[in-house]
């Protein structure tokens, strides 16, 4: 039996998810004059980049603790006649977080963009690599903006390769380096290279894997700053929905779309909760390989049938604890990274499969600059271990209380003796939770890899499938994942959509 039809008065875009990207999406069109309505399957804004609320009175960010590069975003706000440092307090941080090699005699740095002092700290590493600082610096200034124009367009095939500005940019992928072997150009210890290339984490690969372009992930932390935004990364997504809203985008949650209908080659509508919403074009926010196979029959997706997403190349998971903790956490900087002692075994043990036995981890005080995200004399801890995704078919039933125990166990590396007796709340997510949560294909948190054979042209599309008018935003499009780059791709998808439909896009910085 079909669904009723909901009759339009004028064009109207949906838009799939209310993640980052699809609510850069929204902004975007309906500052162009376009009806737009979300969809959001869950109860609030914000996909992974949302604040989750713990009893008594502590929040958390779910996943993105990093804001970085807020040119991008602030951009976004300004087109759409909205002004980001007024919606949102972006606290720059100094140091922008503490490393700790671990091992027998760990070493500490505090990583700063004060590059005089960046020097000293380098130098406790290897003092030969102190003077390679300034030359990573200005090579991978000269990355960024020749690299610039890939970042900013779409690729649809082997002709978007041909003008002068890719050829310029692309000449830097270097797809036979590593970030690890890039770095070897400027510091030869592999602990200093490591404290420039565990950025490749953010996308889920190991520095070792992820191509020489993403050297330029570390530079834009030194150059453009790492800021926290009061309230924590959600407060970012609820200023992009309060935004959206003010131009008229209509947000529905807990409106899970089961399906987008095509009338021929042509999307026409969605079915949400048995009811069929007519629509002009539609952007997909949600999970790339969780969402695509049950919205958009594979007729519609010829590049990408079923076979070919399961088969695809994914991210490591996290293994996540959020925990509330009375009293405070002296000495412990905002963020903390602690790197293990064989960081090589760690990354060959997630990608055979396997938990690590002496993990790497991660973890946020942030309470340490924003004391609103705990009660009075309470402190929030975010602690995230990365893990395999759940293609390799661990239990995680069996294994949860096993890696809790790793996860807490190390944070003693980083000074924390004295957490458990303190721990007043608790949540824990796994691979599974990702999964059967939040939606997360294979429960892979930062999406598809991003090896040279999953990206460009050879990542799923901005304007996807054989059909007219769906469009992706998000990691599982180009130009890929991290916040920064998910609010470029919504510039990306959405100048398309407008282009197809005939509707004037706003310049872009530049053009």
């Amino acid at each position: 039996m079909n669904a009723p039809f909901i009759v339009r008065t004028r064009p109207h875009i949906a838009v799939i998810g209310a993640g980052p990207g699809g609510l850069a999406a929204a902004m975007l069109l309906a500052a162009r004059g376009l009806r737009v309505t979300i969809f959001e399957r869950d109860s609030v804004v914000g996909g992974r980049t949302r604040t989750l609320q713990a009893e008594g009175g502590y929040r958390f960010d779910l996943g993105p603790t990093f804001f970085l590069y807020p040119r991008v975003l602030r951009e976004i706000f300004a087109s759409c006649g909205a002004d980001l440092d007024d919606e949102v307090e972006l606290i720059r941080l100094d140091p922008l977080y503490r490393l700790i090699f671990a091992g027998t005699d760990p070493l500490t740095i505090d990583a700063t963009p004060d590059l005089d002092r960046m020097e000293a700290e380098i130098a406790k590493i290897n003092p030969a690599d102190a003077q390679g600082l300034r030359r990573f610096m200005a090579d991978n200034r000269a990355k960024l903006a020749a690299f610039r124009p890939v970042l900013e367009r779409p690729f649809d095939g082997l002709a978007d390769y041909l003008s002068p500005a890719m050829a310029k940019g692309l000449r830097h992928l270097r797809p036979w380096a590593s970030v690890n072997d890039d770095l070897a150009r400027h510091f030869c210890d592999p602990r200093t290279r490591l404290a420039f290339t565990f950025q490749a984490k953010y996308l889920g690969m190991s520095p070792f894997r992820c191509p020489s372009l993403f050297s330029i992930l570390s530079f834009l932390e030194y150059e453009h700053g790492i800021f926290h935004p009061r309230g924590g990364c959600g407060a970012v997504s609820a200023a992009m929905a309060r935004v959206a809203e003010r131009l008229g985008v209509e947000i529905r949650l807990n409106a899970a779309v089961e399906r987008i209908v095509f009338e021929g080659n042509r999307a026409a509508g969605v079915d949400v909760a048995g009811t069929r919403h007519a629509i002009d074009a539609v952007v997909v926010n949600a999970d790339f390989a969780h969402a695509i196979p049950g919205l958009i029959p594979p007729v519609q997706r010829p590049q990408w049938p079923d076979g070919k997403i399961a088969a695809a190349r994914y991210s490591c998971s996290t293994f996540m604890l959020y925990l509330g903790i009375e009293g405070a956490l002296p000495g412990l900087a905002h963020h903390t990274i602690l790197l293990a002692e064989d960081y090589r075994r760690n990354l060959a043990q997630i990608e055979a499969g396997e938990i690590p036995d002496d993990p790497s981890i991660y973890v946020q005080a942030a309470t340490q600059t924003d004391p609103s995200l705990a009660p009075d004399g309470h402190s929030a801890l975010y602690i995230l271990v990365p893990v395999p995704n759940l293609r390799n078919g661990l239990d995680w039933a069996a294994t949860t209380q096993h890696c809790r125990r790793l996860a807490l166990d190390r944070l003693k590396a980083i000074g924390l003796h004295d957490i458990e007796p303190r721990i007043r709340s608790e949540r824990i997510v796994t691979p599974q939770g990702w999964r059967d949560d939040f939606a997360v294909g294979y429960g892979a948190t930062f999406n598809l890899a991003h090896d040279m054979r999953q990206m460009l042209h050879l990542r799923p599309r901005n304007r996807f499938g054989r059909g007219r008018g769906v469009y992706l935003v998000g990691g599982g499009t180009h130009p890929g994942s991290g916040l920064p780059v998910i609010y470029e791709g919504a510039r990306i998808s959405t100048r398309l959509l407008m282009e197809d439909l005939g509707v004037a896009a706003a310049a872009t910085p530049g053009d």
